[in-house]
């Protein structure tokens, strides 16, 4: 079959990186570096003679492979007595060097991080990846009693054959509140009005923002709210609806109901068609894109956007950023607020690191991967290392210092940890000896989390889906997304939502809107069955 050079080159380049991918140097098996009398089950070293790892992991751009100046990392080669030999590869291309090494099935003895591998990928290339229950039984002490205090983390990671194949994360001094509203302060202060708690508080809000020229420009370029594409589910929330998870699913009463055929949703697009017909939502909000956002979030000589959904008030406005502050969570027409996010933390995450079928090593990797799961690990593989980022205190806090002149916090995390990405466990007990500055980065959005931690719904869960699933999915939801989206333009621009309410949940029922929902409230039920 004929190849692409380039296919072929980058084909060639992967099986080099990958080459002897379980132990590195043939004389590492020699050693017999997963044989009984060289493996250690407890205590360090992880093996007497040392062997190699080879560990894969993803980046995001270029960021490259700087993290591996942690110290902690460095400190963990010394005492394991496992080298590893690390495989850094960019997210700019890496969906077609994934597709070649599976195809290939030349893999590494570990990937680490979920940005490498997808569930369907996983789901449908199991016999590439190592079921880990017995492992996580027999070698992994700190992840079991991790399951054990937060269970929601074996959830997440057992698959439809209710087995796990990938490990989980819970990641330190994370919100519940996903993003919240955010205001012109600034505005609100010149026109002598207070914060929107409602949203008959907020249309009168917008109304002041249009007509009374906050921004003191002498010009009508005010724009009470914006966005991109669509509009945001956020904005919408007043009404009873988050998605979490991007699947146009909510838990209400304690059941999967698909949102965009509910009275709710049906509700929120008339409000926001009045706001759209009255000039108080951006008329170019469908049409637009993120870079022309971004240009009205940013423009140059004064704000104009005065409302948007944010996960921090200082996110997206540039010069403008003091100008803005989050607010608490707006009531709607029941006088309920609904906040999207999640009751039990923004913290857990999934396939953070497989073993491969391909490692000679599983025992000695368990064991590896285990060493991630205990709190000062975790903190040190999220910000970086104690005495580099992370200062140890006498009491027993911890406190992040001061990034690099020129270098803001979030960028040095980046450069001196692996970051969001790999195994790592922070117990709830544990987050209160960390010490975070409150003005800015992760302490600010706890802090701003107080606003609307409490109105946080339940969302339906990050299920997991079979192979099966997997196939009909994409074909379901690209029709039927397309159809709910397109009507919702239309229903906010133009109205009419009323008279074509009827025919349109009719056609979602003809798009076999219930195998959607069936495959979604299976996988849901799979999901809370795990015990």
């Amino acid at each position: 079959m004929y190849r692409p050079v380039a296919f072929t080159a980058l084909l060639a380049l992967l099986l080099t990186l990958l080459a002897g991918c379980s132990g590195g140097k043939p004389d590492d098996r020699n050693a017999g570096g997963g044989s009984e009398d060289n493996f250690n089950q407890e205590g360090l070293p992880l093996v007497k003679s040392p062997i190699t790892l080879n560990v894969l992991t993803v980046r995001w751009g270029n960021m490259g492979d700087t993290f591996k100046q942690n110290k902690w990392l460095q400190d963990l080669e010394k005492e394991t007595n496992v080298k590893i030999n690390w495989q850094v590869m960019s997210s700019n291309d890496w969906g077609e060097q994934k597709s070649i090494m599976l195809a290939s099935g030349t893999l590494p003895d570990l990937v680490f991080g979920d940005i490498a591998f997808s569930d369907s990928d996983i789901v449908n290339n199991l016999s590439s990846f190592r079921p880990l229950d017995d492992y996580i039984d027999k070698y992994m002490p700190n992840l079991k009693k991790a399951m054990e205090e937060s269970p929601v983390l074996k959830k997440i990671s057992t698959f439809p054959d209710g087995k796990i194949y990938s490990l989980p994360a819970r990641l330190p001094s994370r919100p519940k509140s996903r993003n919240q509203p955010v205001i012109n302060k600034k505005w609100l202060d010149k026109l002598g009005l207070e914060a929107p708690k409602t949203t008959d508080d907020l249309y009168k809000v917008f109304k002041a923002f249009k007509e009374r020229d906050p921004n003191g420009n002498g010009k009508p370029d005010e724009i009470p709210y914006s966005g991109s594409g669509d509009i945001s589910m956020d904005f919408l929330s007043p009404f009873g609806i988050t998605d979490e998870n991007s699947t146009s699913m909510m838990i209400k009463d304690g059941k999967p109901v698909y949102y965009p055929i509910t009275e709710e949703y049906k509700a929120a697009i008339k409000w926001a068609h009045q706001l759209y017909s009255e000039g108080l939502i951006d008329q170019e909000l469908f049409t637009q894109d993120n870079t022309m956002l971004t240009a009205k979030y940013q423009n140059p000589d004064a704000a104009i956007v005065g409302f948007t959904n944010q996960w921090t008030p200082d996110a997206v406005f540039g010069k403008w950023k003091d100008e803005y502050e989050t607010i608490a969570t707006i009531a709607g027409p029941d006088g309920k607020r609904y906040q999207g996010g999640d009751p039990e933390g923004l913290s857990y995450r999934r396939n953070e690191l497989l073993i491969t079928t391909a490692c000679k090593y599983p025992e000695v990797a368990a064991r590896w991967a285990d060493l991630f799961y205990t709190n000062e690990a975790s903190i040190q593989n999220f910000w970086g290392a104690i005495g580099t980022v992370i200062q140890k205190n006498d009491d027993g806090t911890y406190t992040l210092m001061d990034p690099p002149e020129g270098t803001s916090a979030d960028a040095w995390y980046w450069d001196q940890s692996v970051r969001d990405f790999g195994p790592k466990y922070v117990s709830p007990s544990f987050e209160q000896n960390i010490k975070l500055d409150p003005t800015t980065g992760d302490g600010l959005k706890l802090v701003i989390d107080k606003l609307g931690a409490d109105y946080v719904t339940e969302p339906f869960p990050n299920v997991m889906y079979t192979a099966e699933e997997f196939q009909e999915l994409p074909t379901l939801t690209t029709d039927i997304d397309s159809y709910v989206g397109s009507t919702r333009a239309q229903w906010i621009t133009k109205g009419g939502i009323d008279e074509e309410w009827d025919g349109y949940v009719k056609k979602l029922k003809e798009m076999q809107l219930d195998k959607l929902v069936k495959i979604r409230t299976d996988a849901y039920e799979r999901y809370m069955k795990v015990k």
